[in-house]
């Protein structure tokens, strides 16, 4: 019987599923539990990535939360499991610090409980310890006078002081300025004079990936304590899914310079699990035919073999970043016939791509003028458009040609939030089943 690798204990359903939702979108297989009984006596709930257990316990007595989180763990967890997860609200409610003392007396002394409580899509962040909404102190919102759970502070350190019976410590904005080794070796510094549960100050998704990977450098069992993003971090750089060896592939088409494009495809690059990139050097595409050829050959290559360990395959025009851009100045030929010659040869590389590993079943494409040339290069009629994914991102089939039927996803290159692109991607995942 396959068990999961990653547990998740809420303390309570919505919650539990919203964490399951993310790990889910970054391609997990992910099942929340309604009662105990029915996972334990049904081993096919059982064969999944994540198991979600909710306890029900937010409003609970300390008391009784304890206990009901400790029954969970102690039922659940298997030597196969590699992530645990406390699952908290993002407003800090409930039993955070006799839920956490229940999974560290529950796994042993061995485990240290790493709280990361930032939900940026949400507008929760954390800064000097303090937990803002939307940029607003915890406790000057509503949820100050919640008629089940208030909370009157907006010091995370100080519930899980007045909660837990274990040494609490944490780490601030300043701590993460000098990347995952320094940070790794302050949570041991801090762990080694007995602090068991370490709380770290996180604003950006960029945060949540680097404390993510301080974490896996410290080498120390943990405990993630947080709404479900920091969770999905560490999901993504340790836990392999069950059926990756089955899973379709995503191609990623990206010729757009905009900065906008270069911020989501930044995002793209660490919020997906497996990925991998190859920047296509553009310049060569308009120095002669034999470098054009030579170029087109390089990058198909890479991504063909890059495509046997990576779900998600993005080819990029290194006009990303604006070192690399091109003068077309210094070419003869208006820009859009030079433009066009890049467009090409990037769908050049598609085709190419497509061609020599089946299990692509999706592509992603940046910029009218590059659907455009894949169109052409696939011999496609045109898409049969099915959907919205976001403003201005559209989701169709390919109609006619060599790949009729492939999922695409198209979407203008300074549309979208710094999440377009990943959002884009993830909605391709759920209709392939991936």
């Amino acid at each position: 019987m396959k068990i999961s690798q990653c547990l998740v204990i809420a303390d309570d359903l919505t919650g539990g599923n919203a964490t399951g939702v993310l790990l889910a979108k970054t391609g997990f297989k992910a099942h929340s539990v309604l009662g105990h009984a029915n996972a334990r006596n049904d081993s096919g709930f059982m064969e999944c990535d994540c198991l979600i257990i909710t306890t029900d316990s937010r409003a609970a007595a300390k008391t009784e939360a304890y206990s009901r989180v400790k029954h969970a763990a102690r039922t659940f967890k298997t030597d196969s499991t590699k992530l645990f997860c406390k699952r908290i609200d993002t407003t800090l409610r409930g039993n955070l610090g006799a839920e956490t003392d229940a999974m560290l007396d529950t796994l042993g002394d061995e485990y240290i409980a790493v709280c990361a409580p930032c939900f940026p899509s949400s507008g929760r962040t954390l800064a000097g310890g303090y937990l803002l909404v939307d940029g607003i102190p915890l406790h000057k919102t509503n949820i100050a006078i919640d008629p089940k759970t208030p909370v009157k502070t907006s010091d995370i350190a100080g519930i899980f002081r007045a909660q837990s019976k274990y040494k609490v410590s944490s780490l601030y904005i300043s701590d993460l300025m000098d990347g995952k080794h320094a940070l790794a070796a302050k949570i041991n510094a801090l762990a080694d004079n007995g602090s068991r549960i370490i709380i770290i100050d996180c604003i950006t998704y960029e945060d949540l990936n680097l404390i993510a990977d301080a974490v896996i450098t410290s080498k120390r069992k943990i405990i993630a304590v947080d709404p479900g993003e920091f969770t999905a971090a560490l999901a993504r750089k340790i836990i392999t899914p069950l059926n990756a060896h089955e899973r379709r592939k995503i191609l990623a088409v990206v010729g757009s310079v905009n900065s906008n494009t270069r911020a989501q495809m930044e995002k793209l690059w660490l919020a997906q699990r497996p990925i991998a990139n190859v920047f296509a050097e553009t310049k060569k595409f308009l120095d002669d035919e034999d470098s054009r050829e030579h170029e087109i050959s390089r990058v198909t290559d890479e991504i063909l073999s890059l495509a046997q360990t990576n779900t998600v395959l993005t080819i990029t025009g290194d006009g990303l970043y604006p070192e690399k851009r091109i003068d077309f100045k210094q070419y003869s030929g208006d820009i859009d016939t030079l433009t066009g010659r890049i467009n090409d040869s990037l769908a050049e590389i598609a085709l190419r791509v497509l061609r020599g590993e089946k299990s692509f079943r999706g592509l992603y494409a940046t910029g009218g003028d590059v659907t455009q040339a894949l169109c052409a290069k696939f011999g496609a009629s045109g898409l049969d458009l099915r959907d919205e994914v976001l403003p201005l991102a559209a989701y169709g089939l390919f109609y006619g040609g060599e790949f009729n039927g492939l999922h695409v996803v198209t979407k203008g290159g300074s549309q979208g939030n710094s999440d377009a692109i990943n959002l884009c991607v993830n909605y391709l995942k759920s209709k392939l089943f991936i």
